[in-house]
């Protein structure tokens, strides 16, 4: 057969032109699927290539004190951020920018183990980098591709030294914190690497208030990475600032007390609110500053605070732990009188010469000369040992320990931060077998050194105040706290003690600011102040100082506890009393409109020789020596 025949020729072409036909079915349906079906994958992919999803910081909350004065608030500031690429790019980014932001070889391998860890997230290089450094890479941002100076809120702290222990500080996230449930797990997603979370204090306390949710944006970036522009499609969500707090904290008493605070010695100051326990003042010195932290610390320095012997991170208001001395003989009183085994106008048969007769010992009073026969009023008046020694072994061991132990001596306070301290305390008996240091079953004896706070009782200055809140109040002490909230916190502990009981107490501390009394040089010409002085032997170093007072109007109801610890201050009623009573006048002086003075204590007065003729009125008394 001829293939050119005429038929053979028409079949050949029809063939070809069905195959055409079919051939360009398949491309057009291609096409079709290419650039109407899949026109989305291919954009979003377009845009991948192209666009970096970025994060907008959120400002975290403001702070402010009782009076809606601002503690801690945000200023603009600048993070350095590479957005993501493989490791070895990262790297090489890292080392041009090493001199320009002062990145050391610690920091760079901290980088790069975020890089391997989270390799999908953009990596902050600097947090709150200082402006020359910000404009001198904005100048040159085209030299180094990948590179994104994003604004982000930068804490400010307006107190600075005065609020550093209450505050804490911020720092970034760990990769230790990323895979701590309470983070990893964040409901909102609001921790990244680079995230900037509260450390300690009322920053880390509350970092989930506090903590925004940050929004994001998309920047344009060209082949090499290099940001060429900006994206603001509906697709970008605007940052959520934290929510604001406020504090039951006094900023200017605060202020006032770091004022007043010898800057050479170590110690506390609490503050309490006497109506709710709220924490007015909270102040530990030596102090640090928060500011310091903001933008992050080096090693050196950090090694510094954590090696430097006075400890300036240590927030000794909530976790110093001291033998509470003399201070603690009211807690004996308050146990006597709620278990009725004393009257307030009773007087103890032994008589104090000095000391007395236990067993096969002599325990001393800190005044050999004795008190002689005296009440409870006179004993808290001239903290006699041999009274609180007759009063504990008619409260007895067990019962003792089984109170304080109620009270919670051997327990936190509950205060609305991270890390306080709980008190040393035996809770029965048998402690003293557990106990390492001591191995031996105790006897009724123990009791003596216990009643007047000595043996194995150390406490927080947070807790003394708390259980002087209870004297002062109606025996009631609720849990001390720094958030400002509606209505009287839950929780806490109360003493069964009648009006004329907690009278009784007040009465005696209300004789030791008065003439004759250990810390009548620290009385007030407005207020009624009250308290108890305590010298802590403290061997080899000197004797630790206390002073926990009460003070209020003339006539009226009290209104405020201050305690005070002044370490190696070797003197109550020399050292620590007189803060007591500044800090309550500048308080009180404020609360009612009278203007503040600079001299406020009657040995201000003698001092300046300024006329004192308010003192005369004060009632009299027998003995102005300073107790242990």
């Amino acid at each position: 057969m001829r293939l050119d025949h005429p038929i053979s020729r028409r079949s050949r072409a029809q063939g070809g032109t069905a195959l055409v036909v079919i051939l360009m079915s398949l491309l057009m349906v291609a096409f079709f699927r290419a650039q109407v079906l899949r026109k989305t994958t291919w954009e979003l992919q377009a845009d991948n290539n192209r666009l970096r999803q970025l994060g907008v910081p959120a400002p975290r909350g403001t702070i402010f004190d009782r009076n809606g004065k601002i503690i801690a608030d945000n200023v603009p500031g600048w993070e350095v951020v590479l957005l993501p690429d493989n490791r070895d790019t990262i790297r090489a980014r890292l080392e041009s920018l090493r001199s320009h932001l002062e990145l050391t070889d610690g920091r760079i391998d901290r980088l790069m183990e975020t890089v391997r860890a989270y390799p999908r997230q953009p990596l902050t290089v600097k947090v709150n980098a200082p402006f020359d450094q910000v404009s001198a890479l904005e100048e040159r941002k085209s030299e180094f591709p990948g590179l994104y100076l994003v604004e982000r809120p930068r804490r400010r702290y307006l107190a600075g030294e005065a609020m550093g222990h209450i505050l804490g500080y911020l720092g970034e996230i760990t990769e230790e914190e990323l895979d701590d449930p309470a983070f990893s797990q964040d409901a909102l997603g609001r921790y990244v690497p680079g995230a900037i979370i509260g450390k300690d204090g009322i920053e880390k306390q509350y970092e989930r208030t506090l903590q925004g949710q940050a929004g994001f944006r998309y920047v344009e970036v060209d082949v090499l990475g290099r940001i060429v522009g900006s994206f603001q499609g509906p697709a970008v969500a605007e940052a959520v600032p934290g929510e604001n707090i406020s504090l039951n904290i006094d900023l200017e008493l605060q202020e006032w007390v770091h004022q007043i605070f010898p800057d050479t010695m170590r110690g506390a100051v609490v503050a309490l609110d006497v109506e709710d326990g709220g924490v007015l003042a909270l102040y530990s010195s030596p102090i640090f500053d928060s500011n310091d932290f903001v933008g992050g610390i080096s090693s050196d320095e950090w090694a510094t605070l954590l090696e430097d012997p006075a400890r300036p991170l240590l927030n000794r208001a909530v976790q110093g732990i001291y033998p509470p001395g003399s201070t603690w003989k009211l807690a004996t009183a308050a146990i006597g009188l709620d278990l009725g085994v004393v009257r307030p106008d009773e007087i103890m048969p032994i008589p104090c010469t000095g000391g007395m007769s236990y067993g096969n010992g002599y325990s001393r009073c800190w005044n050999p000369e004795g008190h002689g026969a005296v009440d409870l009023v006179g004993a808290i008046r001239h903290s006699c040992n041999v009274y609180f020694y007759q009063l504990g072994l008619r409260i007895g061991l067990r019962e003792l320990l089984e109170e304080g132990t109620r009270i919670g001596f051997n327990q936190r306070c509950g205060i609305d931060l991270p890390s306080e301290a709980r008190g040393n305390f035996p809770d029965d008996p048998t402690w003293w077998e557990r106990a390492p240091q001591f191995g031996y079953r105790a006897t009724e004896g123990e009791v003596l050194s216990l009643a007047i706070g000595q043996g194995p009782n150390s406490q927080t200055p947070l807790k003394m105040a708390q259980f002087y809140v209870a004297i002062a109040r109606d025996g009631s002490a609720p849990p001390p706290k720094l958030l400002k909230t509606e209505g009287s916190p839950e929780g806490g502990w109360s003493l069964a003690l009648s009006r004329e009981a907690l009278e009784t107490m007040r009465e005696g501390l209300r004789g030791v600011v008065q003439p004759g009394g250990t810390a009548y040089l620290s009385s007030l010409e407005h207020w009624d102040l009250m308290g108890k002085t305590g010298t802590v032997q403290n061997p080899p170093n000197p004797d630790h100082a206390w002073f926990t007072g009460i003070a209020g109007p003339r006539g009226g109801d009290p209104e405020i506890v201050v305690v005070v610890i002044v370490e190696f201050g070797e003197s109550g009623s020399g050292v620590a009393a007189p803060l007591v009573s500044k800090t309550a006048d500048y308080y009180l002086r404020r609360k009612y409109g009278i203007p503040v003075d600079s001299i406020q204590t009657l040995r201000e007065h003698y001092l300046t020789g300024t006329p004192a003729p308010w003192a005369e009125t004060l009632s009299g008394g027998n003995d102005g020596e300073d107790e242990p």
